[in-house]
Order: structure tokens, then sequence, then C-alpha cells
């Protein structure tokens, strides 16, 4: 668990997540509206070096933002408007997740089943002002050794 207590302290610690990731990894945000997701998507963004701007996807539903230095693109979705697996199913998600790295705000319960490997990552606000509570859990094989801030793995 790690905590942000600015907007762009948020954006760091995303950054320090972008340096944790590869293609083919998944990333599920989960956490209320305006929580910091975006703001969360828009460090790794950074971390990973892509073509922004980086906003919140909820009416385009995904965005592909390329690699500016040769790295994965990042895919930032948006499940929120989505009323269940089939019309995630519709996105194509998992027809760029080996190439990519995926990022899917609100998609809690709706895209575990794109990776048997992917990080759940939750963004809560925090007792005073904008300080933002982020806590990351890898699941799967690909996640048993993570830094220290992460919670253990789960192995599904």
């Amino acid at each position: 668990m790690r905590r942000a207590d600015t907007a762009e302290a948020t954006r760091v610690l995303g950054e320090e997540l972008a340096r944790e990731l590869r293609p083919g990894d998944l990333v599920v945000l989960s956490g209320p509206l305006g929580a910091g997701k975006t703001t969360l998507v828009q460090g790794i963004a950074e971390g990973l070096k892509v073509r922004g701007p980086i906003t919140s996807p909820t009416f385009v539903i995904a965005r592909v933002h390329p690699s500016l230095a040769g790295g994965p693109a990042l895919v930032h979705a948006d499940a929120y408007r989505l009323g269940g697996a089939l019309e995630v199913d519709d996105l194509d998600l998992d027809a760029s997740l080996a190439d990519s790295v995926t990022v899917v705000e609100w998609g809690e319960g709706l895209v575990e089943g794109l990776a048997d490997d992917r990080l759940e990552v939750s963004v809560q606000r925090g007792d005073t002002g904008d300080e933002r509570v982020i806590r990351v859990r890898g699941v799967g094989p690909r996640w048993a050794r993570v830094p220290e801030w992460f919670e253990p793995a789960a192995v599904s």
C-alpha cells in the first residue's frame, strides 16, 4: 500500500508502477469516481513514454497510445459504461494484449478473464484532501515476485 497526498504524487506512483510493466501485462483499476484512477494512468503513461494526452476514456471506451520510445503501447480502456462481459469482448482487448500494456478502469469483475496474470490496483480517497491510498495486488505467477509495496501475489 502507498499513500499519495497530491495528484502529482499519484502520477509519480504511476511512473513507479510503469517500471514494472511489460508487453502482455493487464492492469485492472478500481475505485470510486474521482479517486484518481486516470491520474495514476497518466503516470503509467509517462513511465512507459507513450503519446498523450491521457484523459478518461469513459465516452470513447478505449484508446491506444503508441510508444514514443520503442516500448509497448498503452491501451487505456474504461469499462464504466459497459453492461457486461459480452461488451468487453466486443472491444477486442485481447487482440492487442500480448504486445501492449493494457490498463482498464472500472474493469473489476469484467476483464480478469483476459489474462491469467494481472495487477489489481485499487485507488481510494484518503482521510484528508487530495490524499489517495493505492493498493497493488499481483495475481498469477508473473507477479510472484513484486516490489515490496505491492501486496503478495495470489496464484490463480
